[in-house]
């Protein structure tokens, strides 16, 4: 009979940035008890997933095994670790555990939801724990760019594992709790067995930056404007949003919150206790009342978001609210890989009102959330683990972040997702390798990434579609000619006549001339349609559109 091993398996944030879903086991091969560290999204975008809301992990291995979950644990409050936890709780069942912060961002999407808030347990933050099977996870505090991060401390079998989460060294992060560097040197003591270790900054070969030390350069940048300021930031930031609303009170400008996300970020910051003294705010219908050059507006929409209050202040008003030239509007954030057209149209958009637009190219108005690569060797030395195994990061950090353990000593090893990692003995091996993917939420319902919905959705949107329409009687010949609908599609083409006549036209001789076999076999007739459709198209504009093919039969 096998022996007990303890596993590791990323399900989504290994190999990309995002979708973050990490599982832990202990016991005999297929038979382990199981936790699931955090249970996040990613974001869709136009040219590879049109019309998806958002994008979730597969995890089906994990639902087929639900009776093995004992608990799900949040490490904190960013979409892509908390996003997708309602989406799948009711597939999954177990408890779930988050500091307070955290815990009132997870209550808020279950009761969105339909599930009971009672699912989400708060917990204390180390050297306090919880017991889950055989698991005892403890959440330590850790400096990131959202309150309440936490790295976790897992327990299992005489073995420790700690899941750092997404982290800097910060020891004046603003808002929220001070890395400490004792407290994870001691954690490291006991003897750590693997760190599963954030990945995303590790090509960034410069020590990482304090939170607090953009306070000053915010402010003397309010402090030199003179028409209204609006500046955007993560919602989640609450640090910096503290910051940029600080700056204001300072240059003697009111602060007005614009967003959902920002409101309910700052709400839940105030209700929880992380965020104390913040100035107050006024509301859209007042900042109508007020002189422009007293009002700073904090808003949403960082990167480009189409529905946020950026772009929409940059498509000309939102909430009555419109921009001037001489105003000023500051992008106080990084943008993310993917993001870039939507951030440069909002900028573009707001230069042509006459807007100066002030980004963090310069790195006065931004400091990245996660530890940059000395950081990371910090982290390696204060736990003193016998193996490094990257995640949080594309295929590319996880493979650097290898190669950077193995210069500080360490082991390394590389676990994209879908990787399951036995770490038991003296050399951790690859177990099994694991089917992982992704899911969209498409208006409400759920599809796979291979169900070809957005394939074909995608497939319209480049080529266009063409409806044909047959009728044919009783004895299987045509009742009249054929008739096309176009959309998305030039109506003329290089014959000078309109693309519907031409389509119709050869649409017309296919049926004349084809047999009665043909037209007995509505598969074959409309393979046939869309071929010759098609071709035309192809021959008139240069493009095979899609096809769809309508065969109505009158019966005697």
């Amino acid at each position: 009979m096998s022996s007990e091993r303890v596993i590791y398996l990323p399900l989504g944030g290994a190999g990309e940035i995002g979708m973050n879903a990490y599982v832990y086991g202990v016991g005999q091969p297929g038979q382990e008890r199981l936790i699931l560290v955090d249970l996040g999204v990613t974001f869709p975008d136009m040219d590879g997933s049109p019309g998806v809301d958002l994008i979730l992990p597969d995890i089906q291995w994990l639902k087929e095994r639900r009776e093995q979950l004992e608990a799900i644990f949040i490490t904190h409050a960013h979409e892509d670790h908390v996003g997708a936890l309602a989406h799948f709780w009711g597939d999954l069942g177990a408890p779930v555990y988050a500091r307070a912060f955290t815990a009132n961002i997870a209550r808020r999407k279950m009761e969105e939801h339909g599930h009971p808030e009672r699912a989400v347990t708060t917990v204390s933050p180390w050297p306090e724990t919880v017991q889950a099977g055989p698991f005892t996870v403890g959440f330590v505090p850790i400096s990131h760019s959202i309150p309440e991060s936490s790295g976790l401390v897992i327990d299992v079998a005489g073995q420790r594992l700690v899941h750092s989460g997404d982290f800097k060294i910060d020891h004046a992060p603003v808002v929220g709790e001070p890395f400490d560097e004792d407290a994870w040197k001691q954690i490291g003591a006991a003897g750590v067995l693997a760190l599963m270790c954030d990945s995303t900054n590790v090509f960034n070969a410069h020590g990482g930056r304090s939170e607090s030390a953009l306070g000053p350069e915010i402010e003397k940048l309010v402090a030199g404007c003179k028409g209204m300021v609006v500046a955007t930031t993560f919602a989640s930031n609450v640090a910096r949003v503290k910051t940029l609303a600080e700056a204001a009170q300072a240059a003697g400008r009111s602060v007005c919150l614009l967003g959902r996300a920002m409101r309910r970020m700052i709400e839940a910051s105030v209700e929880t206790g992380v965020l104390t003294g913040f100035p107050r705010t006024i509301s859209p219908e007042e900042v109508k009342e007020i002189p422009r050059e007293n009002v700073m507006l904090i808003v949403t929409g960082s990167q480009g978001e189409r529905r946020a209050a950026s772009a929409q202040l940059s498509n000309g008003k939102y909430q009555g609210i419109t921009l001037k030239e001489g105003d000023t509007f500051l992008f106080s954030s990084k943008t993310i890989p993917g993001n870039e057209r939507g951030v440069a149209r909002i900028m573009n958009n707001f230069s042509e009102m006459g807007v100066d637009v002030v980004d963090e190219s310069g790195g006065l108005y931004h400091v990245s959330g996660h530890a940059n690569r000395p950081d990371l060797s910090t982290m390696h030395k204060l736990v003193n683990p016998k193996l490094v195994v990257p995640m949080h990061g594309e295929h590319r950090h996880l493979r650097e972040h290898v190669k950077l353990s193995k210069s500080n000593g360490f082991k390394g090893i590389l676990a994209p997702n879908g990787t399951m990692i036995d770490l038991g003995g003296e050399t951790p091996t690859v177990a099994e390798y694991v089917e992982t993917g992704r899911t969209y939420l498409d208006g409400s319902v759920q599809i796979g990434a291979l169900d070809g919905i957005v394939r074909d959705r995608i497939r319209m949107a480049l080529n266009g579609h063409v409806m044909v329409n047959v009728i044919l009687d009783e004895d299987d010949e045509p009742l009249g000619e054929p008739w096309c609908e176009i959309r998305g599609l030039a109506e003329t083409g290089v014959s000078r006549a309109p693309l519907v006549d031409v389509l119709e036209e050869d649409l017309s001789q296919y049926l004349g001339r084809a047999g009665s076999k043909t037209l007995m076999d509505d598969d074959k007739l409309e393979d046939g349609l869309r071929k010759i459709a098609r071709n035309t198209a192809q021959g008139e504009i240069g493009k095979k559109p899609e096809v769809t093919v309508v065969i109505s039969r009158l019966s005697a």
